[in-house]
């Protein structure tokens, strides 16, 4: 049997998104299932779309996810380069190859005339369908065009002699009328490569033998087809894959966009908004900002992210970015992606990568549309917590130390034992962030607790908790310092409860909102011995003191 090779081959335009996360887990499953070769190749032929630091965050979250590849930028291999921006000689050597066996022809016009083009055809109730003229541009006008500044493109003649005959793997014989489709450019007019011919090419050139992907691109095959019939003859294709769409939660494709899209809707909300600092935050003019909400202008990412933060708003995860950020565990991410559209058979649902790898078989695939399910998402990542947790738990204090690092914890500089001790008091945390959230309070100096409005109201005055806390603080203050241990906690809290007549809530919850500033927090046995003693009794005493300001 011929080896496995599979390609994951991103564009560096923004952030990897979970759709495009899902098509490298795939690939990187199928080629490790059959011991093969996975190869990342850098689709950076777009030059006014992509970006440096969009490649190397894209490096960084496939290796969050524990996705190595083979081949590919950092590591090598013998078919480098591996960004498609260093093989345009290459692309152009195969260009020119399909223009002297007269299969490709030189076309000149601007992107007015095509405009005018396209309107033609629309005016005649139809699209336009670009063919080879009578008299394509010859060598001298091409070189006259040059000369002027004028746009020199290639394209391919599609041939009109048979319908095109795609075999996926999936979903069978699929055929396709050559008539509906334009002689396309395989040559930009600025020298470099159209993604269909640069992808064919470097698929050849690479040995790649499946080529997994998602459905979007199931139109671009017939045009792959035919270039890699025109330039390797009767080379054996490569095995298709198209992926079913990934829909939201809210019936549509699941979309780059809707982070951008939750922050326009919450600016629209929102009365009395200074929109020239939330420009400033974001670093771009204030038109800028207002064609934004208006909708008639993109931001880039980072910007959107720093208004959001500036609002102190919570935009929905849509990139792995985003997920790693929130405090989900690569292994969870990698098991739910592996889901979406794959039946492992049976019942099983919570799967280690090593399982996933031996499970894995692209013929069980489904054709039908798959949910991106967060709820899903979470009840997985709180299983894998649990799961390390009471098992592999140094692996989650590496999890939980790289996330609180990225994030900039002060937790961060906390020692394995204290991490450790972390994820023991907070059981059943969904994510990282649960525990970084529930344990902060005891990291941060006092006068960095900003208590709860909400929480203060409820437990401090209604429910008389402020009455309360003299007392509490009377009991705990009586414990030797070498007692003043969980267990111990606990015990002089419950007969302190039991002595007032009064649920063990009614004395916790003042306690826990003087340490924490809110009303959630670990247990209140472990979240005092956390804090200590001293820390403890002075915190109890700012919070009393805080009731002639509240």
């Amino acid at each position: 049997m011929d080896q496995v090779v599979t390609r994951f081959a991103p564009s560096p335009t923004g952030y990897l998104h979970v759709g495009g996360a899902r098509t490298a887990v795939f690939n990187w499953l199928w080629a490790r299932k059959n011991r093969g070769r996975f190869i990342l190749r850098i689709e950076d032929t777009d030059q006014k779309r992509n970006t440096p630091t969009a490649t190397a965050q894209l490096l960084s979250d496939l290796r969050w996810l524990g996705i190595e590849w083979d081949e590919g930028p950092e590591v090598g291999g013998p078919n480098g380069p591996y960004l498609q921006s260093q093989r345009k000689d290459i692309y152009i050597h195969y260009v020119q190859q399909l223009v002297d066996k007269g299969l490709a022809y030189y076309c000149l016009e601007s992107v007015e005339e095509l405009a005018e083009l396209r309107q033609k055809a629309q005016d005649e109730a139809g699209a336009l369908v670009y063919r080879r003229p009578e008299q394509p541009p010859t060598i001298q006008q091409v070189e006259q065009a040059r000369s002027q500044g004028r746009p020199v493109a290639v394209r391919f003649a599609v041939p009109q002699d048979r319908p095109i005959v795609v075999h996926d793997l999936i979903r069978g014989k699929i055929q396709f009328d050559p008539s509906q489709i334009s002689d396309f450019v395989i040559l930009k007019a600025d020298g470099f490569p159209t993604y269909n011919l640069a992808c064919v090419v470097d698929d050849y050139l690479m040995g790649v033998s499946y080529v997994i992907r998602g459905q979007e691109h199931l139109n671009n095959t017939p045009c792959q087809q035919l270039l890699w019939q025109a330039l390797f003859g009767d080379a054996p294709l490569p095995n298709y894959v198209h992926m079913a769409v990934t829909i939201s939660e809210s019936g549509g494709k699941l979309s780059k966009r809707e982070r951008p899209a939750a922050l326009q809707a919450a600016i629209k909300k929102m009365q009395d908004v200074d929109l020239a600092a939330l420009a400033r935050a974001g670093g771009i003019a204030l038109e800028e900002l207002e064609a934004f909400i208006e909708g008639r202008q993109m931001l880039d990412m980072p910007v959107v992210e720093a208004i959001a933060n500036l609002l102190g708003l919570h935009l929905p995860e849509i990139n792995i970015v985003d997920f790693r950020r929130s405090g989900y565990l690569p292994e969870a991410m990698v098991n739910f992606l592996a889901l979406l559209g794959w039946n492992p058979g049976g019942n099983r649902e919570v799967m280690t990568t090593t399982e996933l790898i031996e499970a894995f078989d692209i013929r069980r695939l489904t054709k039908s549309n798959s949910l991106f399910d967060r709820g899903k998402l979470l009840a997985l990542n709180t299983e894998h917590i649990r799961i390390l947790a009471t098992g592999d738990r140094s692996r989650l204090i590496g999890y939980l130390r790289q996330y609180l690092q990225e994030v900039r914890s002060p937790i961060a500089a906390a020692d394995d034992q204290m991490l450790s001790r972390l994820i023991q008091i907070c059981p059943g945390a969904r994510t990282l962030a649960d525990i970084e959230a529930k344990c902060r309070f005891a990291f941060i100096p006092a006068e960095q607790i900003r208590y709860d409005q909400a929480a203060w109201q409820k437990v401090m005055i209604k429910e008389g908790g402020l009455q309360m806390l003299p007392v509490v603080r009377q009991h705990l203050e009586s414990i030797p310092d070498a007692s003043f241990k969980a267990a111990e906690i606990e015990q002089t809290l419950r007969q302190l409860a039991e002595r007032m007549q009064t649920g063990l809530g009614k004395v916790a919850q003042p306690l826990r909102v003087a340490l924490c500033g809110t009303s959630i927090s670990p247990p209140i046995a472990d979240t005092v011995e956390l804090l200590g003693k001293a820390q403890t009794i002075a915190r109890i005493d700012r919070a009393i003191a805080n009731k002639a300001k509240v």
